[in-house]
């Protein structure tokens, strides 16, 4: 078995626990599988897996050299699609990271209508709202929020993100609809705590000032959802992005309030691990969404 097979081998070895199971996925017998990473070991003169009755689990060694294999798989993958990436097509494997909220409701539609125009083209879309380094992980693609902070990344600007403040009708009967930034204080105010950490909300009146205004309320969550469900449950105002609100404000469950009033916001970018040599399925990748945050693009945002 060349060196190539017999990592591509021990990465499903690692993988699935099982010779057996990785001997399948791979078209091979169990014993020769067993023989090739016994060679293995033996060539490299260390133990890289522990084999019990319950199953295979790697040594320590074993789980970094599992790391570095995947790396090499990943550069081998890369160099199997060089052909068609030379020819301006759009193939292999696409890794896609960006946040959960804005993942579910506005990429993922997005990335299916895509899919269906390029059906060589594979996607493995995850969400985090973490931070992720796209090198270590294997990101091809992440799509963020806010202003970049890694020079070293590639980055294409997408389009703004919109916020928007809003409540439920009913909170607003009863407490009554806040008109100035001075009205705030009085009000229960949900808070998004990823932005909105000090509790602290910046408006910009409609005279062009910019006022910061402490608040406070029944909930911080650092989850969109979970905002926009206690605002729809009436229990105070929100401040969230235009692509999470818009569905509850179209249903009439919760209204935009204090309108005139200018709120942050974000900018979106999809970013790469390098601005050098970009592989044309990314490339071709963000440029089309380039062409998909157009004026007012949050009201195409879909369900979470």
């Amino acid at each position: 078995m060349d060196r190539v097979t017999s990592v591509q081998l021990f990465i499903r070895v690692v993988e699935t626990g099982s010779f057996s199971r990785a001997a399948a996925d791979m078209g091979i017998t169990q014993p020769t599988a067993t023989k090739a990473v016994a060679a293995m070991e033996a060539r490299l003169g260390a133990r890289l897996l522990h084999r019990s009755t319950r199953g295979v689990t790697p040594t320590e060694v074993g789980q970094l050299y599992y790391d570095k294999c995947k790396l090499i798989a990943r550069e081998i993958e890369e160099a199997d699609n060089l052909a068609t990436l030379l020819q301006g097509g759009v193939g292999g494997t696409l890794r896609i990271s960006t946040s959960v909220a804005f993942g579910r409701r506005v990429l993922t539609p997005l990335v299916l209508r895509y899919m269906r125009d390029h059906p060589q083209l594979q996607i493995e879309l995850s969400f985090d709202d973490r931070y992720v380094n796209l090198v270590e992980q294997g990101i091809d693609l992440a799509i963020r929020m806010g202003r970049l902070a890694d020079s070293t990344l590639g980055a294409r600007y997408l389009g703004t993100n919109p916020w928007v403040m809003v409540a439920e009708p009913a909170y607003l009967r009863e407490r009554g609809t806040p008109r100035s930034a001075a009205d705030l204080p009085k009000h229960a105010c949900l808070v998004y705590s990823s932005v909105q950490g000090d509790d602290r909300w910046t408006l910009t009146t409609p005279a062009g000032d910019e006022v910061s205004v402490p608040v406070r309320g029944p909930l911080r969550s650092n989850n969109l959802s979970v905002v926009l469900a206690a605002a729809r449950d009436g229990l105070g105002l929100a401040v969230l992005p235009w692509y999470v609100a818009r569905e509850s404000v179209a249903e009439g469950v919760v209204q935009p309030v204090m309108t005139d009033h200018g709120l942050p916001a974000q900018e979106v970018h999809a970013v790469f691990p390098s601005p050098r040599m970009v592989p044309t399925k990314v490339s071709a990748f963000v440029s089309w969404l380039q062409g998909q945050f157009g004026d007012r693009w949050w009201e195409r945002s879909g369900r979470a």
